[in-house]
């Protein structure tokens, strides 16, 4: 069955099942036993009754046998209960025997309880021996009647069962399906809502089973809104962010073709240059951005600090020229690898130190100063710019923000992409104001776990 309340109802029905038929064999085994000794007692006590009544003579050896005719029978019910008795001497000769006796020896053990075949029936005989009359008094039952007996008891009891197992079949399934109630709820209060709906989940209390199903929901759907409310975000202020390089370049564009003079059009390409370079560090900005975010959270292969240090520092050396911006880098003799993607890193390191070369002022130096700790690498990188001011240190990082004492030209990008690189990472970012002037920003990378 492909359903939930399908497959409960299967399963529960077949368990009770189980349960209800060997509670049928259990009794009908724990019957048949309790019978057995019941009859068992019976013949016992009619041969000792035979017995007694032979010693105290108050009956002759030939007539003990048909005292057990007076015995009821139960006739209308379908099968007989007259016991059958037969006396016989112990030489071996037959001295009487019960009008319902078959005329083969009931049994040719001496004393107690025994089963035999006389005349093609089985029957179950008790012996008493009396030494003192010199008589052995056999008293049997038909096991055929027995069986039957058995068999009455347990179909008395089989066919009101029976009978309600529909019954207990139709509660099961109501009864799964009051239970499932709170599921086909939620099911379609999920089935109801718009595609653009992402509040929690509101079906009702929630029995604790599906809470867990429930938190796991809300939890998706707030993931869900936040991502999209990024890439509304993101599309938004990328499209303003381009729009204005972009409108600019037109703008000098026309400007270089009117231009009245050769200094005129010098400076609108001069200005195209410009607008050209910052919309191409958007454009690789917005790329990276975008792979920060599509990349796995994984560990998987090493990062070398010395050979991401030498890459960032060779690729920022013009843009740091530009500016007449020193670079200096100290690094250990020997530092160890860390585990991470080395793309993640170095985007991380980059942004952070093509951060620091915008903020600082021409002549400046860019220190990039690499410790290493127990369990941590730390890669700290400072300038002497401005700072982050107090007001936007909780917003530094939000993606397209730019703090009052942004340097002009940049996106709001390059913290941020560095923040999502080092979460990716597992790692860490901080910001410190220096004492001497400028801030601090050390990246934190954790070492493999041995």
């Amino acid at each position: 069955m492909s359903s939930i309340r399908g497959r409960l109802f299967f399963i529960l029905l077949v368990a009770t099942g189980a349960i209800w038929f060997s509670a049928v064999l259990w009794i009908q085994h724990s019957t048949r036993t309790e019978v057995e000794v019941v009859l068992d007692a019976r013949l016992a006590e009619a041969a000792q009754m035979v017995s007694s009544l032979l010693s105290d003579g108050r009956v002759e050896v030939a007539g003990a046998a048909r005292t057990l005719a007076i015995a009821p029978g139960r006739t209308g019910s379908g099968y007989s209960r007259q016991l059958s008795c037969q006396i016989w001497s112990l030489e071996g000769a037959m001295v009487g025997a019960s009008g319902s006796a078959p005329e083969g020896r009931l049994t040719e053990a001496e004393t107690g309880y025994s089963e035999n075949v006389v005349d093609g029936e089985r029957w179950r005989v008790y012996t008493e021996v009396n030494e003192d009359l010199g008589v052995r008094v056999m008293v049997g039952d038909r096991l055929t009647v027995r069986e039957r007996l058995v068999s009455d008891v347990t179909r008395g009891l089989l066919i009101p069962a029976l009978a309600i197992l529909p019954v207990l079949a139709g509660l099961i399934w109501l009864s799964v399906g009051q239970g499932l109630a709170p599921l086909y709820r939620m099911a379609n209060a999920l089935a109801a809502r718009s595609a653009d709906n992402l509040e929690p989940v509101r079906a009702g209390p929630l029995p604790p089973e599906l809470r867990p199903m429930g938190a796991a929901l809300d939890a998706l759907f707030a993931r869900v809104a936040a991502a999209r409310d990024r890439e509304r975000n993101f599309s938004a202020y990328a499209a303003h962010e381009l729009k204005t390089p972009l409108s600019a370049i037109k703008t000098q564009a026309q400007v270089a073709a009117m231009a009245p003079d050769e200094d005129t059009r010098r400076h609108a390409l001069a200005q195209i240059e410009r607008g050209v370079a910052r919309t191409d560090r958007m454009v690789r900005q917005l790329l990276e951005l975008a792979a920060v975010d599509g990349a796995a959270h994984s560990g998987a292969g090493d990062i070398d600090i010395g050979d991401v240090l030498a890459g960032v520092l060779s690729s920022l050396e013009r843009t740091a020229e530009a500016k007449q911006v020193h670079l200096r880098c100290t690094l250990p003799k020997a530092l160890p690898m860390v585990p991470g993607d080395p793309v993640m890193g170095t985007l991380a390191v980059r942004n952070v130190v093509e951060n620091a070369i915008g903020a600082s002022s021409d002549g400046d130096t860019v220190e990039i100063r690499v410790s290493e700790a127990a369990d941590f690498l730390r890669v700290a990188v400072l300038d002497r710019g401005p700072g982050i001011a107090e007001k936007d240190r909780s917003r530094i990082t939000e993606r397209f923000f730019r703090g009052a004492n942004a340097p002009e030209g940049g996106s709001g990008l390059g913290l941020a992409i560095a923040t999502a690189a080092m979460q990716q990472l597992g790692g860490a970012m901080d910001f410190r104001r220096r004492d001497t002037g400028g801030e601090q920003v050390t990246l934190t990378f954790r070492k493999a776990v041995a």
